[in-house]
């Protein structure tokens, strides 16, 4: 069995400013750690920013989720949407492979992502309807 490792949320500037001041009056890494709730990762991974610009620098956080996340560019969506309307009886992975053999083998979406597609589109519904009538 596996040791459990300890969860640390994402900091705050304010915890960053308060484990860099303890390390500037311990000299302690760990102490500092331990006092400020981070994990030492936390601590190295800050360290560069602290050297380059003092506290200044433990205020921003660059490395964070985009606030819409990726998604499929349109010109792909928008051949998903044609392809079922050109062939209702296509199924997600049909029209993942079409897709595929149109861009010499390579996935260019996954299946789900296609359901989302056309879910969007307010065409997959229409699929599940239909399977029930049947």
């Amino acid at each position: 069995m596996t040791a459990k490792r300890i969860h640390y949320p994402r900091t705050t500037g304010q915890q960053r400013k308060r484990l860099f001041e303890l390390w500037e009056e311990t000299g302690n890494i760990s102490e500092a750690c331990r006092k400020a709730h981070v994990g030492r990762g936390t601590f190295y991974y800050w360290k560069p920013r602290f050297d380059k610009a003092g506290y200044d620098g433990l205020t921003e956080f660059e490395n964070h989720a985009p606030d819409e996340p990726s998604r499929i560019a349109p010109e792909i969506e928008q051949a998903v949407i044609e392809m079922k309307q050109a062939h209702p009886d296509w199924g997600k992975k049909r029209s993942v492979h079409e897709l595929a053999k149109n861009n010499n083998w390579v996935p260019v979406v996954s299946p789900n992502t296609v359901k989302r597609i056309l879910t969007e589109a307010g065409l997959w519904a229409r699929i599940e309807e239909e399977v029930k009538k049947k």
